[in-house]
Protein backbone atom coordinates (compact mmCIF):
# COMPACT_ATOMS: atom_id res chain seq x y z
CA UNK A 1 0.00 0.00 0.00
CA UNK A 2 2.81 2.43 0.88
CA UNK A 3 4.44 1.77 -2.46
CA UNK A 4 1.23 2.53 -4.37
CA UNK A 5 0.73 5.72 -2.37
CA UNK A 6 4.31 6.77 -3.12
CA UNK A 7 3.77 6.12 -6.84
CA UNK A 8 0.49 8.07 -6.79
CA UNK A 9 2.19 10.97 -5.02
CA UNK A 10 4.98 10.93 -7.60
CA UNK A 11 2.41 10.98 -10.40
CA UNK A 12 0.60 13.95 -8.84
CA UNK A 13 3.89 15.81 -8.44
CA UNK A 14 4.68 15.10 -12.10
CA UNK A 15 1.32 16.46 -13.24
CA UNK A 16 1.83 19.58 -11.10
CA UNK A 17 5.29 20.11 -12.60
CA UNK A 18 3.84 19.66 -16.10
CA UNK A 19 1.19 22.29 -15.40
CA UNK A 20 3.54 24.79 -13.76
CA UNK A 21 6.55 24.49 -16.11
CA UNK A 22 5.32 24.39 -19.73
CA UNK A 23 7.47 22.39 -22.12
CA UNK A 24 6.82 21.20 -25.64
CA UNK A 25 7.70 18.24 -27.87
CA UNK A 26 10.96 17.93 -29.76
CA UNK A 27 11.45 17.66 -33.52
CA UNK A 28 10.62 13.94 -33.79
CA UNK A 29 7.57 14.14 -31.54
CA UNK A 30 6.07 17.13 -33.39
CA UNK A 31 6.46 15.17 -36.62
CA UNK A 32 4.41 12.33 -35.17
CA UNK A 33 1.69 14.75 -34.11
CA UNK A 34 1.63 16.28 -37.59
CA UNK A 35 1.60 12.84 -39.24
CA UNK A 36 -1.13 11.64 -36.90
CA UNK A 37 -3.26 14.65 -37.78
CA UNK A 38 -2.58 14.01 -41.46
CA UNK A 39 -3.93 10.48 -41.06
CA UNK A 40 -7.13 11.80 -39.49
CA UNK A 41 -7.49 14.21 -42.41
CA UNK A 42 -7.04 11.40 -44.90
CA UNK A 43 -3.59 12.65 -46.02
CA UNK A 44 -0.46 10.53 -46.42
CA UNK A 45 2.13 11.12 -43.66
CA UNK A 46 5.32 12.69 -44.98
CA UNK A 47 7.81 9.99 -44.02
CA UNK A 48 9.84 11.01 -47.09
CA UNK A 49 10.00 14.73 -46.30
CA UNK A 50 13.43 16.35 -46.10
CA UNK A 51 15.26 15.23 -42.90
CA UNK A 52 12.11 13.58 -41.56
CA UNK A 53 12.72 11.37 -38.49
CA UNK A 54 12.13 7.64 -38.39
CA UNK A 55 8.46 6.84 -37.90
CA UNK A 56 7.34 4.81 -34.87
CA UNK A 57 3.97 3.11 -35.49
CA UNK A 58 2.58 3.23 -31.96
CA UNK A 59 3.69 6.83 -31.50
CA UNK A 60 2.06 7.65 -34.82
CA UNK A 61 -1.20 6.18 -33.52
CA UNK A 62 -0.81 8.13 -30.28
CA UNK A 63 -0.22 11.33 -32.26
CA UNK A 64 -3.40 10.69 -34.23
CA UNK A 65 -5.39 10.08 -31.05
CA UNK A 66 -4.09 13.13 -29.22
CA UNK A 67 -4.53 15.38 -32.26
CA UNK A 68 -8.28 15.05 -31.66
CA UNK A 69 -7.66 17.42 -28.73
CA UNK A 70 -6.70 20.16 -31.19
CA UNK A 71 -4.06 22.74 -30.35
CA UNK A 72 -3.45 21.28 -26.88
CA UNK A 73 -2.30 17.92 -28.21
CA UNK A 74 1.39 18.85 -28.02
CA UNK A 75 1.15 19.57 -24.29
CA UNK A 76 -0.85 16.37 -23.78
CA UNK A 77 1.88 14.36 -25.48
CA UNK A 78 4.39 15.83 -23.01
CA UNK A 79 2.07 14.80 -20.17
CA UNK A 80 2.03 11.23 -21.52
CA UNK A 81 5.82 11.03 -21.52
CA UNK A 82 6.15 12.65 -18.09
CA UNK A 83 3.75 10.09 -16.65
CA UNK A 84 5.71 7.43 -18.55
CA UNK A 85 8.77 8.55 -16.61
CA UNK A 86 6.81 7.95 -13.41
CA UNK A 87 5.86 4.50 -14.72
CA UNK A 88 9.50 3.85 -15.62
CA UNK A 89 10.61 4.81 -12.12
CA UNK A 90 7.95 2.55 -10.62
CA UNK A 91 9.00 -0.28 -12.91
CA UNK A 92 12.64 0.14 -11.91
CA UNK A 93 11.59 -0.16 -8.26
CA UNK A 94 9.49 -3.26 -8.98
CA UNK A 95 12.39 -4.86 -10.85
CA UNK A 96 14.94 -4.00 -8.18
CA UNK A 97 12.67 -5.15 -5.36
CA UNK A 98 11.99 -8.49 -7.07
CA UNK A 99 15.71 -9.03 -7.59
CA UNK A 100 17.29 -7.57 -4.46
CA UNK A 101 14.66 -6.34 -1.99
CA UNK A 102 12.93 -3.07 -1.24
CA UNK A 103 15.91 -0.95 -0.15
CA UNK A 104 18.03 -1.75 -3.22
CA UNK A 105 14.96 -1.37 -5.43
CA UNK A 106 14.25 2.08 -4.04
CA UNK A 107 17.85 3.16 -4.63
CA UNK A 108 17.72 1.90 -8.22
CA UNK A 109 14.43 3.71 -8.83
CA UNK A 110 15.95 6.91 -7.42
CA UNK A 111 18.87 6.62 -9.82
CA UNK A 112 16.48 6.20 -12.77
CA UNK A 113 14.05 8.92 -11.75
CA UNK A 114 16.79 11.47 -11.06
CA UNK A 115 18.61 11.03 -14.37
CA UNK A 116 18.83 14.39 -16.15
CA UNK A 117 18.86 12.60 -19.49
CA UNK A 118 15.61 10.73 -18.80
CA UNK A 119 14.00 13.87 -17.37
CA UNK A 120 14.90 15.85 -20.49
CA UNK A 121 13.58 13.05 -22.71
CA UNK A 122 10.29 13.18 -20.79
CA UNK A 123 9.76 16.94 -20.98
CA UNK A 124 10.50 16.91 -24.74
CA UNK A 125 8.13 13.98 -25.39
CA UNK A 126 10.81 11.58 -26.64
CA UNK A 127 9.45 8.19 -27.68
CA UNK A 128 12.16 6.56 -25.56
CA UNK A 129 10.43 7.14 -22.22
CA UNK A 130 7.22 5.14 -22.82
CA UNK A 131 9.38 2.56 -24.62
CA UNK A 132 11.58 2.16 -21.54
CA UNK A 133 8.57 1.98 -19.21
CA UNK A 134 7.14 -0.94 -21.21
CA UNK A 135 10.47 -2.79 -21.31
CA UNK A 136 11.21 -2.35 -17.60
CA UNK A 137 7.74 -3.48 -16.54
CA UNK A 138 8.08 -6.52 -18.81
CA UNK A 139 11.36 -7.28 -17.02
CA UNK A 140 9.78 -6.79 -13.60
CA UNK A 141 6.89 -9.14 -14.41
CA UNK A 142 9.33 -11.78 -15.65
CA UNK A 143 11.46 -11.62 -12.49
CA UNK A 144 8.38 -11.88 -10.29
CA UNK A 145 7.33 -15.08 -12.11
CA UNK A 146 9.96 -16.57 -14.41
CA UNK A 147 8.86 -17.68 -17.88
CA UNK A 148 5.49 -16.02 -17.38
CA UNK A 149 5.11 -15.69 -21.14
CA UNK A 150 2.15 -13.70 -22.45
CA UNK A 151 2.18 -10.68 -20.10
CA UNK A 152 5.83 -9.63 -20.61
CA UNK A 153 5.65 -10.52 -24.30
CA UNK A 154 2.65 -8.25 -24.84
CA UNK A 155 4.58 -5.38 -23.26
CA UNK A 156 7.61 -6.11 -25.43
CA UNK A 157 5.38 -6.25 -28.51
CA UNK A 158 4.03 -2.79 -27.67
CA UNK A 159 7.58 -1.55 -27.01
CA UNK A 160 8.60 -2.95 -30.39
CA UNK A 161 6.13 -0.59 -32.04
CA UNK A 162 7.99 2.31 -30.43
CA UNK A 163 11.59 1.24 -31.03
CA UNK A 164 13.14 -1.76 -32.82
CA UNK A 165 15.43 -2.47 -29.84
CA UNK A 166 12.57 -4.43 -28.31
CA UNK A 167 12.60 -6.91 -31.20
CA UNK A 168 15.87 -8.34 -29.90
CA UNK A 169 14.52 -8.57 -26.35
CA UNK A 170 11.30 -10.22 -27.59
CA UNK A 171 13.28 -12.79 -29.59
CA UNK A 172 15.51 -13.62 -26.64
CA UNK A 173 12.50 -13.87 -24.34
CA UNK A 174 10.78 -16.29 -26.73
CA UNK A 175 13.83 -18.56 -26.62
CA UNK A 176 13.86 -18.29 -22.83
CA UNK A 177 10.20 -19.32 -22.61
CA UNK A 178 10.46 -22.39 -24.87
CA UNK A 179 11.25 -25.10 -22.28
CA UNK A 180 8.16 -26.94 -21.02
CA UNK A 181 5.67 -25.20 -23.34
CA UNK A 182 3.31 -26.80 -25.82
CA UNK A 183 3.78 -26.15 -29.52
CA UNK A 184 0.59 -24.05 -29.61
CA UNK A 185 1.82 -21.77 -26.82
CA UNK A 186 5.23 -21.43 -28.47
CA UNK A 187 3.55 -20.42 -31.72
CA UNK A 188 1.35 -17.86 -29.95
CA UNK A 189 4.40 -16.24 -28.32
CA UNK A 190 6.26 -16.30 -31.63
CA UNK A 191 3.34 -14.48 -33.25
CA UNK A 192 3.79 -11.70 -30.67
CA UNK A 193 7.51 -11.57 -31.45
CA UNK A 194 6.77 -11.11 -35.14
CA UNK A 195 3.89 -8.68 -34.62
CA UNK A 196 5.89 -5.48 -34.08
CA UNK A 197 8.31 -5.77 -37.01
CA UNK A 198 5.45 -6.93 -39.25
CA UNK A 199 3.29 -3.92 -38.35
CA UNK A 200 6.28 -1.59 -38.76
CA UNK A 201 7.01 -2.96 -42.23
CA UNK A 202 3.32 -2.80 -43.16
CA UNK A 203 3.10 0.88 -42.19
CA UNK A 204 6.26 1.69 -44.15
CA UNK A 205 4.97 -0.18 -47.18
CA UNK A 206 1.53 1.44 -47.04
CA UNK A 207 3.00 4.95 -46.92
CA UNK A 208 6.15 4.65 -49.05
CA UNK A 209 5.94 1.36 -50.97
CA UNK A 210 9.13 0.14 -49.25
CA UNK A 211 8.62 -2.24 -46.28
CA UNK A 212 12.18 -1.47 -45.11
CA UNK A 213 11.84 2.29 -45.57
CA UNK A 214 12.63 3.11 -41.92
CA UNK A 215 15.96 1.28 -42.09
CA UNK A 216 16.92 2.74 -45.46
CA UNK A 217 15.85 6.29 -44.58
CA UNK A 218 17.56 6.27 -41.18
CA UNK A 219 20.83 5.08 -42.73
CA UNK A 220 20.65 7.63 -45.55
CA UNK A 221 19.82 10.47 -43.16
CA UNK A 222 22.80 9.59 -40.95
CA UNK A 223 25.06 9.83 -44.00
CA UNK A 224 23.48 13.08 -45.23
CA UNK A 225 23.83 14.77 -41.84
CA UNK A 226 27.39 13.55 -41.30
CA UNK A 227 26.65 11.95 -37.95
CA UNK A 228 29.06 9.60 -36.18
CA UNK A 229 28.45 6.06 -37.31
CA UNK A 230 30.31 2.85 -38.09
CA UNK A 231 31.65 -0.05 -36.07
CA UNK A 232 34.95 1.62 -35.22
CA UNK A 233 33.15 4.26 -33.13
CA UNK A 234 31.12 1.73 -31.13
CA UNK A 235 33.50 0.99 -28.20
CA UNK A 236 34.17 4.61 -27.23
CA UNK A 237 30.57 5.67 -27.82
CA UNK A 238 29.27 2.76 -25.75
CA UNK A 239 31.25 3.78 -22.67
CA UNK A 240 30.68 7.51 -23.09
CA UNK A 241 26.94 7.28 -23.69
CA UNK A 242 26.29 4.90 -20.79
CA UNK A 243 28.20 7.19 -18.45
CA UNK A 244 26.26 10.22 -19.67
CA UNK A 245 22.85 8.53 -19.36
CA UNK A 246 23.31 6.92 -15.96
CA UNK A 247 26.01 9.39 -14.69
CA UNK A 248 29.57 8.09 -14.22
CA UNK A 249 29.36 7.08 -10.51
CA UNK A 250 26.04 5.28 -11.08
CA UNK A 251 27.29 3.52 -14.21
CA UNK A 252 30.41 2.37 -12.35
CA UNK A 253 28.33 1.23 -9.38
CA UNK A 254 26.03 -0.61 -11.80
CA UNK A 255 28.96 -2.52 -13.27
CA UNK A 256 30.11 -3.43 -9.75
CA UNK A 257 26.56 -4.40 -8.79
CA UNK A 258 26.33 -6.69 -11.82
CA UNK A 259 29.50 -8.55 -10.79
CA UNK A 260 28.39 -8.81 -7.15
CA UNK A 261 24.88 -10.00 -8.06
CA UNK A 262 26.11 -12.68 -10.48
CA UNK A 263 28.64 -13.94 -7.96
CA UNK A 264 26.06 -14.13 -5.19
CA UNK A 265 22.91 -15.25 -7.01
CA UNK A 266 24.26 -16.85 -10.18
CA UNK A 267 23.65 -16.06 -13.83
CA UNK A 268 20.31 -17.83 -13.97
CA UNK A 269 18.64 -15.62 -11.38
CA UNK A 270 20.32 -12.56 -12.92
CA UNK A 271 19.17 -13.55 -16.41
CA UNK A 272 16.89 -10.52 -16.80
CA UNK A 273 19.39 -7.74 -15.97
CA UNK A 274 22.04 -9.62 -17.95
CA UNK A 275 19.65 -9.76 -20.91
CA UNK A 276 18.88 -6.03 -20.66
CA UNK A 277 22.56 -5.10 -20.63
CA UNK A 278 23.58 -7.73 -23.19
CA UNK A 279 20.75 -7.08 -25.64
CA UNK A 280 21.41 -3.35 -25.43
CA UNK A 281 25.09 -3.88 -26.20
CA UNK A 282 24.26 -6.28 -29.03
CA UNK A 283 21.79 -3.81 -30.55
CA UNK A 284 24.30 -0.97 -30.33
CA UNK A 285 26.93 -3.05 -32.13
CA UNK A 286 24.36 -4.00 -34.79
CA UNK A 287 23.55 -0.30 -35.27
CA UNK A 288 27.23 0.38 -35.82
CA UNK A 289 27.50 -2.45 -38.35
CA UNK A 290 24.38 -1.22 -40.18
CA UNK A 291 25.90 2.25 -40.55
CA UNK A 292 23.20 4.04 -38.54
CA UNK A 293 23.81 7.05 -36.30
CA UNK A 294 25.37 6.24 -32.92
CA UNK A 295 23.36 8.27 -30.40
CA UNK A 296 22.89 7.91 -26.61
CA UNK A 297 19.21 7.00 -26.91
CA UNK A 298 20.14 3.58 -28.30
CA UNK A 299 21.71 2.69 -24.93
CA UNK A 300 18.86 3.67 -22.65
CA UNK A 301 17.88 0.05 -21.88
CA UNK A 302 21.28 -0.99 -20.49
CA UNK A 303 21.52 2.39 -18.74
CA UNK A 304 18.31 1.67 -16.81
CA UNK A 305 19.58 -1.83 -15.99
CA UNK A 306 22.81 -0.34 -14.64
CA UNK A 307 20.80 2.05 -12.45
CA UNK A 308 18.91 -0.90 -10.94
CA UNK A 309 22.15 -2.81 -10.40
CA UNK A 310 23.72 0.28 -8.85
CA UNK A 311 20.95 0.14 -6.25
CA UNK A 312 22.16 -3.33 -5.32
CA UNK A 313 25.79 -2.23 -5.21
CA UNK A 314 24.80 0.57 -2.84
CA UNK A 315 22.31 -1.14 -0.50
CA UNK A 316 22.76 -4.83 -1.19
CA UNK A 317 24.27 -5.21 2.27
CA UNK A 318 20.74 -4.90 3.70
CA UNK A 319 20.01 -8.39 2.31
CA UNK A 320 22.82 -9.97 4.36
CA UNK A 321 22.65 -11.31 7.88
CA UNK A 322 24.74 -9.41 10.48
CA UNK A 323 28.34 -10.29 9.73
CA UNK A 324 31.76 -8.84 9.03
CA UNK A 325 30.97 -8.88 5.31
CA UNK A 326 27.83 -6.82 5.87
CA UNK A 327 29.79 -4.26 7.89
CA UNK A 328 32.50 -3.99 5.24
CA UNK A 329 29.88 -3.54 2.53
CA UNK A 330 28.11 -0.86 4.54
CA UNK A 331 31.40 0.99 5.07
CA UNK A 332 32.07 0.93 1.34
CA UNK A 333 28.53 2.23 0.76
CA UNK A 334 29.14 5.23 2.99
CA UNK A 335 32.38 5.95 1.12
CA UNK A 336 30.51 5.65 -2.20
CA UNK A 337 27.85 8.06 -0.96
CA UNK A 338 30.57 10.56 -0.07
CA UNK A 339 31.96 10.26 -3.60
CA UNK A 340 28.44 10.75 -4.96
CA UNK A 341 27.97 13.93 -2.93
CA UNK A 342 31.25 15.28 -4.28
CA UNK A 343 30.15 14.40 -7.82
CA UNK A 344 26.86 16.23 -7.33
CA UNK A 345 28.73 19.27 -6.03
CA UNK A 346 31.04 19.25 -9.05
CA UNK A 347 28.10 18.74 -11.39
CA UNK A 348 25.84 21.30 -9.71
CA UNK A 349 25.86 23.26 -12.95
CA UNK A 350 23.77 20.46 -14.48
CA UNK A 351 20.78 21.69 -12.47
CA UNK A 352 21.25 25.16 -13.89
CA UNK A 353 21.67 23.74 -17.38
CA UNK A 354 18.42 21.76 -17.09
CA UNK A 355 16.54 24.81 -15.79
CA UNK A 356 17.92 26.98 -18.60
CA UNK A 357 16.95 24.36 -21.17
CA UNK A 358 13.39 24.27 -19.86
CA UNK A 359 13.20 28.04 -20.09
CA UNK A 360 14.60 27.97 -23.62
CA UNK A 361 12.01 25.39 -24.71
CA UNK A 362 9.19 27.57 -23.37
CA UNK A 363 10.67 30.70 -24.91
CA UNK A 364 11.05 29.00 -28.30
CA UNK A 365 7.39 28.04 -28.32
CA UNK A 366 6.29 31.55 -27.32
CA UNK A 367 8.49 33.18 -29.96
CA UNK A 368 7.18 30.80 -32.64
CA UNK A 369 3.58 31.46 -31.64
CA UNK A 370 4.21 35.19 -31.76
CA UNK A 371 5.95 34.95 -35.12
CA UNK A 372 3.04 33.08 -36.70
CA UNK A 373 0.56 35.57 -35.23
CA UNK A 374 2.25 38.59 -36.88
CA UNK A 375 -0.32 40.22 -39.24
CA UNK A 376 2.18 40.65 -42.09
CA UNK A 377 3.26 37.02 -41.75
CA UNK A 378 -0.34 35.84 -41.83
CA UNK A 379 -1.01 38.00 -44.85
CA UNK A 380 2.08 36.72 -46.64
CA UNK A 381 1.09 33.10 -46.05
CA UNK A 382 -1.95 33.64 -48.25
CA UNK A 383 0.30 33.83 -51.31
CA UNK A 384 2.96 31.22 -50.67
CA UNK A 385 4.98 28.99 -48.38
CA UNK A 386 6.64 29.71 -45.04
CA UNK A 387 10.32 28.67 -45.08
CA UNK A 388 13.07 28.26 -42.47
CA UNK A 389 16.87 28.04 -42.86
CA UNK A 390 16.97 24.49 -41.47
CA UNK A 391 14.49 21.70 -40.89
CA UNK A 392 14.37 22.04 -37.11
CA UNK A 393 11.40 24.39 -36.73
CA UNK A 394 9.39 23.02 -39.65
CA UNK A 395 7.24 20.51 -37.71
CA UNK A 396 6.55 23.07 -34.95
CA UNK A 397 5.26 25.57 -37.50
CA UNK A 398 3.28 22.94 -39.38
CA UNK A 399 1.59 21.90 -36.15
CA UNK A 400 0.78 25.46 -35.07
CA UNK A 401 -0.53 26.43 -38.52
CA UNK A 402 -2.23 23.09 -39.29
CA UNK A 403 -0.37 23.21 -42.60
CA UNK A 404 0.96 20.59 -45.00
CA UNK A 405 4.55 20.10 -46.22
CA UNK A 406 4.00 22.37 -49.25
CA UNK A 407 2.98 25.29 -47.04
CA UNK A 408 5.90 25.02 -44.58
CA UNK A 409 9.36 23.73 -45.45
CA UNK A 410 13.08 24.41 -45.17
CA UNK A 411 15.29 26.22 -47.67
CA UNK A 412 17.89 23.49 -47.28
CA UNK A 413 18.63 21.37 -50.31
CA UNK A 414 18.18 24.32 -52.68
CA UNK A 415 14.44 24.67 -52.08
CA UNK A 416 12.76 28.02 -52.87
CA UNK A 417 12.49 30.82 -50.32
CA UNK A 418 8.72 30.87 -50.51
CA UNK A 419 6.52 33.85 -49.82
CA UNK A 420 7.57 34.23 -46.16
CA UNK A 421 11.25 33.51 -45.47
CA UNK A 422 12.30 33.31 -41.82
CA UNK A 423 15.90 33.87 -40.72
CA UNK A 424 17.41 33.42 -37.26
CA UNK A 425 19.34 36.44 -36.04
CA UNK A 426 20.28 38.40 -32.95
CA UNK A 427 20.40 35.44 -30.55
CA UNK A 428 23.37 33.06 -30.62
CA UNK A 429 21.58 30.18 -28.92
CA UNK A 430 18.64 30.40 -31.34
CA UNK A 431 21.02 30.71 -34.28
CA UNK A 432 23.04 27.70 -33.14
CA UNK A 433 19.96 25.57 -32.46
CA UNK A 434 17.73 26.57 -35.37
CA UNK A 435 19.82 28.57 -37.86
CA UNK A 436 22.47 25.90 -38.33
CA UNK A 437 22.11 22.14 -38.67
CA UNK A 438 24.17 19.15 -39.74
CA UNK A 439 24.07 18.65 -43.49
CA UNK A 440 22.66 22.14 -44.16
CA UNK A 441 24.59 24.98 -45.82
CA UNK A 442 25.13 28.10 -43.72
CA UNK A 443 23.91 30.11 -46.71
CA UNK A 444 20.30 29.21 -45.88
CA UNK A 445 20.48 31.58 -42.89
CA UNK A 446 22.43 34.37 -44.63
CA UNK A 447 20.26 37.49 -44.49
CA UNK A 448 19.38 39.32 -47.73
CA UNK A 449 20.71 42.83 -48.21
CA UNK A 450 17.26 44.37 -47.86
CA UNK A 451 15.69 45.23 -44.53
CA UNK A 452 13.35 42.54 -43.17
CA UNK A 453 9.63 43.05 -43.48
CA UNK A 454 9.22 42.40 -39.78
CA UNK A 455 11.44 41.41 -36.87
CA UNK A 456 10.02 39.31 -34.08
CA UNK A 457 12.37 38.35 -31.26
CA UNK A 458 15.18 36.23 -32.77
CA UNK A 459 13.41 36.02 -36.14
CA UNK A 460 13.88 38.27 -39.17
CA UNK A 461 11.05 37.72 -41.66
CA UNK A 462 11.03 38.67 -45.33
CA UNK A 463 7.62 38.70 -47.03
CA UNK A 464 8.14 38.70 -50.79
CA UNK A 465 4.55 39.11 -51.95
CA UNK A 466 4.16 42.62 -50.63
CA UNK A 467 1.39 43.74 -52.94
CA UNK A 468 -0.90 40.96 -51.90
CA UNK A 469 0.16 41.10 -48.23
CA UNK A 470 -0.96 44.73 -48.03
Amino acid sequence: MRERLALAALALAAVAAWALVPTYPDYDAYHHLVWGRDLLHGATPGFQDFAAPTEHPLYLALGALLSLAGEHADRLLVLVTILSLVALTGGAYALGRALFGGAAGAAGALFVGSSFAFALYAVRAFVDVPFLALVVWAAALEVQRPRRGVGPMLLLAAAGLLRPDAWVLAGLYWLWCLPGRRARDRAALLALVILAPAVWAAVDYAVTGDPLFSLHATKDLAADLGRERGLRHVPSAFVTFLADLARPPVALAGAVGLVLAVRRFGRRRMAVPLALVGAGALTFVAIGIAGLSLIPRYLTVPAVALCVLAGYALLGFTTLEPSAQRERWRSVTFAALAVGVVFLAVKASSFTALRNELRFIDRTHREMTGLLAEPRVRAGLRCGALTFPTYRLVPDARWLLDADARAVHTRAGGRAKGAVAVYITGDEKFARRFGRADGVSRATNRLPAAHPTVVHGPFAIYVVCRARSR
